[in-house]
């Protein structure tokens, strides 16, 4: 008889190398089938959000990702799948919603750049260009290697805390 850890784990290391290789069709279509018989696997869910994605299914990823997020995810998936699904509801036009979900994920893993690049950009899409630019500015002052950015680090991380400053 066969554990039934290897009746899931690996299809869904085929599914995923599948998807990796650049053959996302197939992989979906084995995640598809291994969703109707994990139905509550929140790993499977992820790598089934993510496949649709690649695709361009955007508005059939979603359902995915909510399923993913509701379980038990190691962090690494837990913040992909956050990323993940804050930037497909962006596309989707569903900014607010892409707003409340970046801004969990940020708070969940405030040293994620990703995660507040997006953020940032659904900002902007409901009208926080302020909060936008702040977020843009202090990850540029903080993580920024160019030579440029580095001489006036300070004064970048300085502005990025109040754009409407002067003296």
């Amino acid at each position: 008889m066969t554990p039934p850890h290897q009746d899931r784990d690996s299809p869904l290391a085929e599914a995923v190398a599948l998807r990796t290789a650049d053959r996302t069709e197939e992989a979906r279509q084995r995640l598809l089938a291994l969703v109707g018989r994990f139905p509550d696997d929140a790993e499977i869910a992820y790598q089934t959000a993510w496949a649709h994605d690649r695709l361009g299914l955007e508005a059939e990823a979603v359902p995915y990702y909510e399923r993913a997020l509701a379980g038990q995810l190691s962090a690494t998936d837990r913040r992909g799948a956050l990323l993940g699904l804050g930037s497909t509801l962006r596309v989707l036009g569903r900014y607010e919603e892409a707003v409340r979900t970046l801004r969990s994920g940020t708070a969940e893993f405030p040293a994620d750049g990703a995660l507040k690049t997006f953020l940032a950009m659904a900002l902007f899409n409901v009208g926080e260009h302020h909060e936008a630019m702040q977020l843009l500015l202090a990850l540029l002052a903080e993580s920024s290697d160019d030579e440029g950015v580095r001489q006036y680090r300070a004064a970048i991380a300085h502005y990025a805390k109040d754009l409407t400053e002067v003296v």
